[in-house]
């Protein structure tokens, strides 16, 4: 087969670094403001990798709350394409399926995996490619075709490649990351912007020893804190969050957090028991 010629804008978005780099320095191949057509995108700002991410569908977002949770996960890289686009098109080829084209100009277009990520495993860093699909969806022949020009191309790259479905994606552990997720940083929130770190620890091993020996409700603990460090109204749950993202305190993910009821601690991270229990 010819060698085929680039497309200007696919020069372009290379030329610009797009669907390159790693961490903070990734820009993923497709952006909300390339399909304005989606009803459910969303953009976020990254907590492990302090960079915007993209998101085409709740479920990409509600699979990136549980990426990003994960302790084994390094980087996420959404949107990320599979280059040259002259490899999947001989792919294609070769099985004897259409190419996504450009329903404008016919012409051949990149295709893109919902996520590479990259996980640390015993101690070696390893890439695994994921799409993601609504599983009515993978009744359509012609979504399973595109999946296949996938599959092998991410088999070709050695690179493990699956799908995930909204049936394997937990709603309540994902809403429950959502609930929490953007207290991590406490010195953003009001009424904290102007403590220091030993302010938000003290007041992190007051709230933990409450909520191990007390048989109270979140709220009524988090209303405790306030009055006892002068705090404003609503900062002793925004502390209770700031401590669940951060992973100082876990719990059993998959209930739903109900902060008007008393909630299971299962662990304490070292550094906070240890404190904890000198009270």
């Amino acid at each position: 087969m010819a060698k085929r010629k680039r497309s200007s804008s696919t020069e372009k978005k290379l030329k610009d670094g797009i669907g390159q780099g790693f961490g903070v320095d990734y820009k993923p191949w497709i952006t909300i403001q390339d399909v304005p057509s989606l009803g459910r995108s969303t953009r976020l700002k990254g907590i492990k990798v302090p960079r915007q991410y993209e998101f085409l569908s709740d479920l990409e977002r509600n699979y990136f709350y549980l990426l990003e949770y994960s302790d084994s996960v390094i980087d996420i890289r959404e949107q990320y394409p599979l280059l040259p686009v002259a490899e999947t098109i001989v792919i294609a080829d070769e099985l004897g399926i259409k190419h996504p084209t450009n329903p404008k100009t016919g012409e051949p277009v990149e295709m893109t995996t919902d996520f590479l990520v990259t996980i640390n495993k015993n101690g070696q860093s390893q890439h695994l490619a994921r799409t993601l699909k609504y599983k009515d969806e993978l009744m359509d022949e012609r979504v399973l075709e595109k999946f296949e020009i996938e599959r092998i191309y991410w088999e070709r790259n050695e690179v493990d490649w699956g799908i995930v479905t909204d049936l394997e994606i937990p709603k309540t552990v994902a809403h429950n990351i959502a609930f929490v997720r953007e207290y991590f940083d406490i010195f953003s929130i009001e009424g904290f912007d102007e403590c220091t770190q030993l302010d938000i620890e003290d007041m992190s091993i007051y709230f933990l020893h409450s909520l191990l020996e007390q048989q109270k409700s979140v709220k009524q603990i988090g209303k405790e804190i306030e009055r006892d460090f002068c705090l404003l109204k609503g900062c002793g749950l925004s502390l209770f969050k700031h401590l669940v993202i951060s992973k100082v305190i876990e719990m059993d993910m998959n209930n739903k957090l109900d902060v008007n009821h008393i909630i299971k601690i299962e662990a304490v991270r070292k550094d906070f028991s240890e404190k904890v229990k000198a009270i």
